[in-house]
């Protein structure tokens, strides 16, 4: 197992003042410098969207879909959330899974990304429970994660700080299996039409570990293969 990384301390916390003035200054780069160049891609984009693939990742400030798979707007239909969490079909229709069923039937995507990360700190708060008791909200959203946390306490013989990155990944695992329960997914993976992929971003060095549904492996995503979670559909090439 991975030795854990030691914390290090982070710059004081700005002034509520001076981030929305690094906030406000950023769109006005946005604005002047960065909308010029590529003003016939948002001239295109003004009227339709085609994404490739549909992202659903966490909400944690420090993973940046767009800049680690190096995408263009447009490119990428994204979903956030704590714990990149997929509630199973029926259970909790929200925003998510509103969400999926749009990029599928609507927007046709092919891929659906479902990417955990590092250093999580809602994975933290799904080993140690007691963190969310004034968090009601978040406490009740992490209920989707019991599968990945009871995967991991029954099977590594414990539920801690040294199976923190056991669990990111079994998380990732749990969701994909919430999202093939979506009767839109589930049809279009049947059919071939779609492709589904657990990944597992590293914050420090940039890597990306990808869960291969064949050996039931994390593998590197820049490696000789790339692994897909897809599982062998049923309905291609019948007639």
């Amino acid at each position: 197992m991975r030795k854990r990384q030691s914390k290090k301390k982070l710059p004081p916390r700005e002034t509520a003042e001076e981030a929305l003035i690094q906030i406000v200054e950023g769109f006005k780069k946005f604005r002047e410098v960065v909308f010029p160049e590529q003003q016939e891609l948002f001239k295109r984009l003004a009227s339709s969207q085609q994404p490739r693939a549909m992202f659903i990742t966490c909400a944690d400030a420090r993973v940046v879909p767009e800049l680690i798979t190096q995408s263009s707007p447009g490119d990428l239909f994204i979903t956030r959330n704590v714990g990149n969490v997929v509630p199973p079909y029926g259970q909790n229709n929200g925003g998510v899974s509103t969400a999926i069923e749009y990029a599928v039937m609507a927007l046709n995507v092919q891929h659906i990304v479902v990417c955990g990360h590092s250093n999580c700190g809602a994975m933290r708060a799904v080993i140690d429970q007691n963190t969310l008791e004034t968090m009601p909200t978040v406490k009740a959203w992490l209920r989707h994660c019991e599968v990945a946390r009871t995967v991991v306490a029954e099977n590594c013989g414990c539920l801690n700080e040294e199976t923190l990155d056991v669990l990111i990944e079994e998380n990732v695992i749990a969701q994909l299996d919430h999202l093939r329960t979506h009767p839109s997914v589930a049809s279009r993976l049947a059919s071939g039409h779609l492709f589904i992929h657990g990944w597992v971003y590293d914050i420090e060095t940039g890597a990306i570990k990808a869960f291969d549904d064949e050996i039931g492996n994390f593998l590197p995503l820049d490696g000789d293969i790339t692994p897909t979670a897809t599982p062998r559909s049923r309905f291609i090439d019948r007639d």
